[in-house]
């Protein structure tokens, strides 16, 4: 049975998910039709400057991405600060970015209405648009919506593009969160799309090793949040971010590809990044996650006290995958 969206989002346990987004047609989202020869490349820079711009209109920031050829993966972080203090004008303008406003609004901002009525009504649509805009969902549907009608444009066709309604993983902790930060990061290794984290393109690892976002000769215009930064564990006085370093985890996911591309799981290497005693994990159970990450866990992942809290707010008798994670994450 499909899960109502409240029962995959819950911003009172954590601001981190995992969103995946698959193609319906053998015609992929990206990559060549091997069956025509055409190419479709270019739509993975379409998805990068899409959610790039949505970054600047809603609070929700990027962790880590991977565009695949039918799929792609975003780990997202909704700051819901960011939104609070904003005023209904600020909000009219972030909404409008995307939509156009009622005339009624339009009017509201020129300051033209006439009667508490209209104000009041006036009002009640701008605070809609504020918890939409701090909605993954409203997130992933003007992303999707937005790909899908530019697709069918380029492929004079109509119809359905997205293979149903997004997936939505809940991220309970910091180490639920590296580890689905490292299983998406390592997508075009493990589908032998590359042979290096250095040359990954159109993931978060690549543009955090290299500091660009664009790639090719036809940039757009750049905009968007950057990606959600690595503050170290010394985070007193730091913004917002992963609790972790950055050199740390490039570490780590580096390491990672060079035993799942030269098919080493489960071997003992003697070289085992530092962050993994750090996450309390060996060789063999890491190596597990970063390859199987996302098909082994389909809901929330936590420790057994977070994923109890988080079925108790979204009304679940259960978790899937319980057992499992009572193994892990402790």
């Amino acid at each position: 049975m499909t899960q109502s969206r409240d029962s995959l989002i819950s911003l009172s346990d954590t601001p981190y998910y995992h969103c995946i987004s698959r193609c319906v047609r053998r015609a992929f989202l990206c990559g060549q039709d091997k069956y025509t020869g055409q190419s479709f490349e270019h739509r993975r820079q379409w998805v990068i400057d899409r959610v790039k711009y949505l970054t600047d209109v809603f609070p929700i920031e990027v962790c880590a991405y991977a565009i695949m050829s039918n799929h792609y993966h975003l780990v997202l972080f909704v700051n819901e600060d960011a939104l609070a203090n904003c005023s209904d004008s600020e909000i009219c303008e972030r909404w409008c970015k995307i939509y156009s406003a009622s005339h009624l609004v339009q009017r509201w901002q020129k300051g033209k209405l006439t009667s508490d009525i209209e104000n009041e009504t006036a009002l009640d649509i701008i605070a809609k648009w504020r918890k939409r805009l701090s909605s993954i969902s409203w997130f992933m549907r003007c992303l999707n919506e937005f790909i899908a009608v530019k697709a069918n444009k380029e492929d004079k066709c109509k119809g359905r593009f997205w293979e149903g309604r997004f997936k939505s993983q809940a991220l309970l902790d910091e180490n639920a969160l590296l580890t689905c930060m490292a299983y998406v990061d390592l997508n075009p290794i493990r589908a032998k799309m590359a042979s290096s984290v250095e040359s990954s393109e159109f993931t978060s690892v690549f543009e955090r090793i290299h500091n660009k976002t664009h790639y090719g000769d036809n940039q757009a215009e750049k905009s968007g949040k950057p990606l959600v930064k690595f503050i170290g564990a010394e985070h007193q006085h730091q913004p917002a971010g992963i609790n972790f370093t950055l050199i740390d985890y490039l570490e780590l996911v580096d390491w990672s590809g060079r035993m799942i591309r030269e098919g080493k799981r489960g071997v003992i290497t003697g070289q085992t990044p530092a962050l993994l005693n750090t996450l309390g994990l060996d060789d063999e159970t890491w190596l597990g996650l970063a390859s199987d990450f996302g098909k082994t866990y389909h809901g929330a992942v936590g420790s057994l006290e977070e994923l109890a809290l988080f079925a108790e707010h979204t009304g679940k008798q259960w978790i899937s995958g319980k057992n499992r994670l009572r193994r892990i994450y402790h």
